[in-house]
């Protein structure tokens, strides 16, 4: 028997694991939180130190850590079927996670295209919205419209998409047929402005943008129904429903990024139209699908869109985009297996029921002076930081947030800096009880930062 190895023997390993975001003029000069077990809404670290899971892996561990059922499925499957061509075959895993998904789906997206993850899910669509337009003979109708702040992916096309725009300054990005409209955060708005009047403001933006690039050319609009990594930004009532209206009178898509805000996040499958009474024509999801323990998205195509299609054509139209592990049976199985979860344990009943004491418990921060909103949604929360809304300063206040996050940690509660924003989206199996933990170290993590 082998001696497990240490600390310091799996970051000289980990110095060869070139991470997602990593500087690459100093990879492994800043050692990881090296995590080994995790159970539940914790996690444990290889120093034996127990953390709440408080950023839910990525938005993801939905259904919380150690899931026994989730992982006999996964076994059960690989015993069974471990693969199959999605080019030339089919599955029985795989049909039955789609028929299951299109019933859950909101108004007739009833067409499961399964990929990778989020990145592929939303790449997918947008693929989708040019072919869409190609198959009706429209061939200039490639536009995109985005928001800043918003984030959709780590693709060419999806990171184009993306409106962080200090994370794409090395990066190449397609320009030309992608615009950004401003980011519809209440808490920028114009003192006095009311927030009917800032909605109206940012869907009549949408028009506008839409007028000047012209109808004829934009294909789609996509939009998170909570702008989740840029950090949590929750828009206000009506926004979304006004643009997917204006959507609707100028013939553009309408997608929904709900990679994040489904599966439970806002206490619905999807929140789309249960949350924000919008009825998208295309909708993707991941995270949650499989709460982590298997990679796998899925992009929902509406009827009419595929309809449409038929209509427009006397021959036959291949969709020719696909993945070697679009609906792998695996995945398939992990995902069967969190939905009966979801179900046998009433988890959107609980989330329901255990938002507004998250939300309250998360208030009770507001009388910290260095913090400057508090932006709650589901389970869902971002708490932004300011030293000195006087005098701006992103860099220092995106380091104080990292020292938030760093003091927590050693109490006891893993976070995830956002820019300036401590963000926070644990498991939805958390109860009441652990939500008052995590606020109570959250305390200890500002006042002490404050101190140092």
């Amino acid at each position: 028997m082998t001696d497990s190895p240490s600390t310091k023997d799996i970051h000289r390993a980990d110095r060869h694991f070139l991470h997602p975001w990593e500087d690459v003029t100093a990879i492994g000069e800043t050692p990881r939180t090296v995590l080994m077990d995790s159970e539940g809404i914790y996690v444990t670290d290889s120093h034996g130190n127990r953390m709440i899971d408080g950023p839910g892996g990525m938005w993801c561990v939905n259904v919380g850590h150690g899931r026994e059922e989730i992982v006999e499925a996964c076994a059960d499957q690989m015993r069974r079927l471990s693969y199959f061509s999605p080019w030339s075959m089919a599955s029985d895993v795989a049909a039955a996670l789609a028929k299951r998904l299109a019933a859950l789906a909101p108004g007739d997206l009833n067409n499961v295209f399964f990929t990778t993850g989020g990145s592929t899910a939303v790449d997918s669509a947008l693929r989708f919205a040019f072919f869409y337009n190609n198959c009706l003979g429209r061939t200039e109708k490639k536009h995109i419209i985005s928001r800043v702040n918003a984030y959709h992916g780590s693709t060419y096309l999806t990171g184009s998409c993306s409106g962080k725009m200090r994370e794409k300054a090395e990066m190449d990005m397609i320009e030309d047929h992608i615009h950004f409209l401003s980011c519809p955060k209440p808490k920028d708005r114009p003192e006095g402005q009311s927030l009917e009047d800032f909605a109206a403001e940012k869907v009549a933006e949408l028009e506008a943008m839409i007028l000047s690039v012209g109808p004829e050319k934009v294909a789609a609009f996509i939009a998170e129904p909570v702008m989740a990594s840029g950090g949590v930004i929750v828009q206000p009532e009506g926004y979304l429903a006004g643009c997917a209206e204006v959507c609707r009178k100028h013939d553009v898509l309408f997608i929904a990024d709900e990679v994040v805000t489904s599966f439970g996040r806002l206490g619905h499958y999807f929140a789309s139209e249960s949350v924000f009474d919008v009825q998208p024509d295309m909708l993707t999801t991941a995270k949650g699908l499989t709460s982590g323990y298997q990679p796998l998205g899925a992009l929902f195509i509406s009827d009419r869109l595929i309809a449409e299609i038929t209509a427009a054509t006397n021959e036959g139209k291949g969709f020719t985009s696909g993945f070697t592990y679009s609906g792998h049976p695996v995945a398939c199985a992990a995902a069967m297996a969190n939905l009966d979860i979801f179900e046998r344990d009433g988890l959107l009943e609980h989330v329901q029921r255990i938002a507004p004491h998250f939300e309250a418990a998360l208030m009770s921060l507001s009388d910290i002076p260095v913090i400057s909103d508090i932006r709650v949604k589901g389970l869902m929360a971002g708490i932004e930081c300011e030293l000195d809304p006087a005098n701006p300063d992103e860099d220092r206040d995106m380091a104080f947030a990292a020292q938030v996050d760093a003091i927590c940690q050693r109490h006891g509660l893993l976070l995830r800096p956002v820019y300036n924003a401590c963000v926070m989206s644990p498991p939805l199996t958390i109860s009441e009880s652990q939500i008052d933990e995590m606020v109570r170290i959250l305390r200890i993590g500002f006042e002490e930062a404050l101190a140092a």
